[in-house]
C-alpha cells in the first residue's frame, strides 16, 4: 500500500509534558484518515509538525517518502494544504482577494484556476461580500478554498465542522467526499464529532496521550462494531445481577437503559427480571456507533495501563 504520510515513534515534549509519545501512524494515498482523540490527545501537535509549524523532540515522519530532515520536504509540503485550527483568512477581503493573497505568499505567477477553486467550494457568487459578513460554513469553505491554491493532493483539516450548523456540516461533507472522489485528494481529518466523521473516512487513527491506540480501515470497523440489544427496563441494576448470572456481556448506560452484546432468550430473560420484579419496557437492536467503539477502545487501554502498573 502507498502511504501519503507515516510517522515513526514521533515524540513532541514541552519541558515536562509529552504531546506526542512516540506516536507512529499510516495514511494511505486516497484515504480520508479520521484522526480520533479528545482534547489535549495530541491530534493538534501531530498537526503542526507534519506541517513544519513545529519540529519534534525525536522520532520523524516522511511526507511522500521524503524524510522531515531531508533538505528537500519543503517540496512534499507544496503538495499539503491545511486548515489548522481556525481558517486563515483577511475578514476585510473578498473570497477573491483571499484567494490572490494566497496565490501571492505561494509566489504563483498568476490566478490560474482561481475561478474553478470558487465555484468548487459555492463561492463564486459572492462577489464584493466580504469574509466578516460570510457564515461560520462559508468561512470554512473558504478556508479550504485557500488551501487549494497551489493544486494540493493531501488537504489536512483540524476540526472542520466545528461550530457549524446543520447545514454548514452538510456542505463540507459533501465538498470533501467530492474533493476525495473526483480529485483523488487524500484528507487527514482531525474530529470529535465521531457521527459526522463516521459519514466521511475510510480509515481512522484513535490517539490517547500522544500515541496511537489503534488504526483501522473502515470496512475492518464496521466488521468489528458490536451489534447489541438496547433494553429499557425499570432498574438496570436488577438487569445486571441477572445478565451476570447468565454470563452475558452488556454495557449499563443510565438507571434505565443498557447494551447487551449477545444473543439473548426473550422470554427467558423477562421471566428473570419478572421474578426480581423489573419489566422490560423496550427492547431493540442496534450496531455499536464509533463513539461507543471509541469509549470501549480507550477505556480498555487505560484498564491495560492500571493492570500494568499493580
Amino acid at each position: 500500500m502507498e502511504y501519503v504520510l507515516q510517522t515513526n515513534s514521533l515524540t513532541k515534549k514541552y519541558k515536562y509534558f509529552k504531546a506526542l509519545n512516540q506516536l507512529t501512524m499510516n495514511v494511505p494515498k486516497g484515504a480520508i484518515y479520521g484522526f480520533v482523540g479528545k482534547n489535549g490527545a495530541g491530534k493538534t501537535t501531530l498537526i503542526r509538525l507534519i506541517c513544519g509549524l513545529q519540529s519534534p523532540t525525536s522520532g520523524g515522519y516522511t511526507l511522500y517518502g521524503r524524510k522531515n530532515t531531508d533538505r528537500e520536504i519543503s517540496k512534499s509540503r507544496r503538495r499539503m494544504g491545511a486548515v489548522v485550527e481556525t481558517p486563515s483568512i483577511y475578514l476585510d477581503m473578498t473570497a477573491r482577494d483571499n484567494l490572490k493573497q494566497q496565490y501571492r505568499i505561494l509566489g504563483l505567477p498568476t490566478y490560474d484556476g482561481m475561478e474553478d477553486i470558487l465555484k468548487l467550494v459555492g463561492l463564486a457568487d459572492t462577489g464584493k461580500k466580504i469574509a466578516r459578513h460570510f457564515s461560520l460554513g462559508m468561512r470554512q469553505r473558504l478556508g479550504i478554498a485557500i488551501a487549494l491554491v497551489g493544486s494540493p493532493d493531501f488537504l489536512v483539516l483540524d476540526e472542520p465542522v466545528n461550530g457549524l450548523d446543520p447545514q454548514g456540516i452538510i456542505e463540507i461533507r459533501e465538498l470533501i467526499l467530492k474533493l476525495n472522489r473526483e480529485q483523488q485528494i487524500t484528507f487527514l481529518i482531525s474530529s470529535h464529532i465521531l457521527d459526522e466523521l463516521s459519514r466521511l473516512a475510510t480509515h481512522y487513527g484513535f490517539i490517547d496521550r500522544g500515541q496511537i491506540v489503534k488504526e483501522i480501515s473502515a470496512k475492518e470497523l464496521e466488521s468489528a462494531c458490536k451489534k447489541c440489544i438496547r433494553l429499557e427496563v425499570t432498574n438496570t441494576g436488577t438487569l445486571a445481577r441477572v445478565l451476570d448470572a447468565m454470563h452475558v456481556e452488556y454495557n449499563i448506560l443510565s438507571q434505565r437503559e443498557a447494551d447487551v452484546y449477545a444473543k439473548v432468550n426473550v422470554s427467558k430473560l423477562t421471566l428473570a427480571l419478572a421474578q426480581e420484579n423489573c419489566e422490560v419496557i423496550s427492547m431493540q437492536e442496534r450496531d455499536e456507533s464509533l463513539e461507543s467503539y471509541y469509549v470501549n477502545l480507550i477505556t480498555s487501554g487505560c484498564s491495560s495501563d492500571s493492570d500494568n502498573a499493580m
